[in-house]
């Protein structure tokens, strides 16, 4: 759990990096290009990484915006073996984005009731 930890600390700062001195694009083509791992992956490694990110998101020094939050999830599932996606939504009155992640359609890092207040602006 540890090493899930420090992963995902890693990742909140990495991509806060790349936001600062860069932009969202970059970041969105950093999350596509990550390769899902080819290793077998237990049940358990889905709710193992969100509860890792969450406790990383609690003793991170800033505020961790969900698009961030949900870039590093992605990619340390993908890393773990999970095809994950990253869900970008919006919501129109009032005028609203969110950012989560899905596996197999089913949210893991929100509530599950996210899907029906967004609607899908883009997916990967």
């Amino acid at each position: 759990m540890r090493l899930l930890f420090l992963q995902a600390f890693v990742g909140l700062v990495f991509f806060d990096l790349v936001v600062r001195r860069r932009d969202f694009s970059t970041m969105l083509r950093l999350v596509r290009t990550r390769k899902v791992a080819s290793r077998t992956a237990s049940p358990e490694i889905v709710d193992r990484v969100c509860t890792a990110l969450n406790n990383a998101c609690v003793w991170y020094p800033k505020s961790v915006p969900c698009l961030q939050r949900s870039a590093v999830g992605v990619c340390l599932l993908r890393h773990w073996g999970i095809p994950a996606k990253l869900v970008i939504g919006v919501r129109v009155m009032p005028l609203l984005a969110h950012a989560w992640v899905e596996v197999d359609g089913k949210v893991v890092n929100d509530i599950p009731r996210v899907q029906q207040y967004y609607r899908y602006l883009t997916s990967d």
